[in-house]
């Protein structure tokens, strides 16, 4: 088996033409594995088995991190709260992948953040949450973020002055790391096309191929067109998170686990409305609640609950909200509103079911399991730790491949726009100079795009460099190349993932809607009706999540949000 990695040049291009081609090697060739679900667990895996030298096609129903994978807390970090229930595997693992990504394989996507502990109780809280930082700052390795610092209450308040000064008697500050999720799961699909895999989103798998006992392959369906065809496999990965089940009963075998669906929800208001230098880390009476920076803007949650409602539209509630302004408003002296909210998303967490009656307290350990001669299926986890978790669902669908497989290598393997990062940030200035865009912008591309950076802006003129109307901190070059070479097929695909537009501006995306969608219309081809049409479909969905979100329960607001329009044209549910 033979490693295809593409020419240089393409770097993983998923535009029209490769669509075009993707489509036809799908019906002809028979691949080693085919993974289903295109969040950061699918993509993961199918970059570890095509830097195994394995032939691999992912195919995805919607979008590349249309579900969980873009509407996380937007953290790697090793998840400081599975200290206290004694969750050291799972800790020490997610650090270590921390520091891989910090240092070796997306400095360009994932930064270092800082955070505050404030600290409440006088004596014993200290000393305790000294010891459990020291284990995390140690845990992981090498430390490419500094260690814990002690402050006392004049120091944390000078670091956050917005805090009430009877919120706390002091702090430490610590520090973990944080990444664009939708941006850094597309980048990890379009590293896994460089090296051969085919990538497809909207085709979804409307059934198996089966030989005997054992899964050949999937059936799927182009979702644009209606085209259908099949692909024949030595072995099929569910890798489909909260679908998981679903899936599992379309292919008739029997589950060796269940996914139970926990939503969170957060919010994000504007950088003016929360004085701090740092994010902050508060204590709940279910879990714990961030405040983390974001560029111009502050992401507050999460909350934590059941949903067994439609998986496609997880929707936030007024209550959802509420939950999460009163509890960062005991501790801010300037209380937030409902008026200073720019945004507001909802995501499904897909936790291994257990005994535990909350979700809260459900283990983020990822289970894999040959469920059926050919099919694998993997769930659980952390957004982290999706490297680990598509090499051990590889490693499990390997007893079905022909011959010898070779060990996983991802650990050494950095994603498109990582190498030569370091070094252009040092030549910021000059880029600046060179493309005629003001140092800051140029900077802002290198985090979004690495050394892809000249691939972006060599091909724009001097209008495509003006800023997105009604969207200032993007360049409408940044629309046409997600359209051209990142997979984005519909404007919500761009205002939603390729771009975070839909939660950093009040209007959520719709003033710029329009022009946004004349951009992509010059890629893909649309006329003045598919312009309108991707508008008005935008809008639609803009209007049902807004309306959502002043219901007071889960039915109410999902009836509501489920009601939009979907992008996509006919999304067919998976069915037994």
């Amino acid at each position: 088996m033979v490693m295809r990695q593409q020419h240089p040049a393409t770097a993983g291009r998923l535009g029209p033409l490769e669509r075009s081609q993707s489509w036809e090697r799908l019906g002809a060739e028979t691949f080693d594995l085919v993974i289903i679900g295109g969040g950061v667990v699918g993509v993961g895996s199918a970059l570890d088995a095509a830097t195994r030298g394995l032939r691999v096609a992912l195919v995805e129903a919607r979008d590349l991190a249309s579900g969980t994978s873009s509407r996380s807390s937007k953290l790697f970090h090793g998840g400081l709260r599975y200290l206290e229930q004694l969750e050291f595997g799972l800790v020490r693992e997610a650090l270590r992948e921390r520091e891989l990504m910090l240092t070796r394989l997306a400095p360009h996507l994932v930064k270092p953040v800082a955070f505050l502990y404030p600290l409440t109780h006088r004596g014993w809280e200290r000393p305790y949450t000294a010891a459990g930082l020291l284990m995390y700052d140690t845990m992981g390795g090498a430390r490419s973020v500094p260690g814990q610092k002690h402050l006392t209450k004049a120091g944390a308040l000078r670091l956050v002055p917005a805090l009430k000064p009877s919120a706390l008697v002091g702090g430490i500050r610590y520090y973990d790391a944080q990444a664009d999720d939708a941006r850094h799961t597309m980048m990890v699909g379009r590293t896994a096309a460089h090296y051969g895999a085919v990538v497809r989103t909207s085709t979804q798998v409307v059934g198996f191929l089966r030989e005997a006992d054992r899964v050949s392959g999937v059936r799927v369906r182009d979702v644009e067109d209606g085209r259908e065809t099949s692909i024949r496999a030595h072995a099929v990965i569910n890798a489909t998170g909260v679908w998981t089940d679903e899936l599992q009963r379309l292919s008739g075998s029997r589950g060796r686990f269940r996914v139970r669906a926990s939503k969170g929800v957060h919010i994000v208001v504007p950088r003016d409305r929360i004085v701090s230098e740092s994010g902050l880390i508060l204590r709940t009476e279910k879990s714990v609640l961030f405040v983390i920076p974001w560029r111009n803007h502050w992401i507050v949650g999460t909350t934590d609950t059941d949903w067994n409602l439609d998986l496609a539209h997880p929707a936030a509630t007024r209550s959802d909200i509420d939950y999460i302004l009163d509890h960062v408003n005991e501790v801010l002296a300037t209380p937030l509103t409902h008026d200073d909210i720019e945004g507001v998303y909802a995501g499904l967490r897909p936790l291994l079911a257990g005994e535990s009656e909350s979700t809260s307290k459900l283990s983020r350990e990822h289970a894999v399991a040959r469920v059926a001669p050919g099919l694998v299926a993997i769930a659980g986890g952390k957004y982290t730790t999706y490297r680990v978790m598509g090499a051990d669902a590889v490693d499990a669908a390997s007893v079905d491949l022909p011959g010898r497989i070779q060990p996983s290598i991802t650990d050494k393997v950095p994603l498109i726009g990582a190498d030569g990062y370091h070094a252009l940030v040092n030549q910021a200035d000059q880029l600046a100079t060179r493309y005629g865009l003001h140092p800051y912008r140029v900077r802002h591309l290198l985090d979004r795009y690495g050394s892809l950076v000249h691939e972006v802006l060599e091909s724009a003129n001097a209008e495509l460099l003006k800023p997105v109307p009604g969207a200032p901190d993007y360049l409408q070059v940044e629309v046409v190349y997600a359209a051209s070479h990142e997979g984005a097929l519909h404007l919500e695909d761009v205002l939603t993932r390729r771009t975070r537009i839909s939660i950093e501006y009040p209007h959520r995306g719709v003033e710029c809607a329009l022009p946004v969608a004349r951009l992509i219309a010059a890629v893909h081809g649309w006329d003045d009706a598919m312009v309108d049409h991707e508008v008005s479909v935008y809008t639609a969905r803009v209007d049902a999540e807004r309306a959502s979100q002043a219901e007071p329960d889960d039915q109410a607001a999902d009836a509501v949000r489920s009601s939009a329009p979907e992008a996509r044209p006919e999304i067919i549910e998976p069915v037994s």
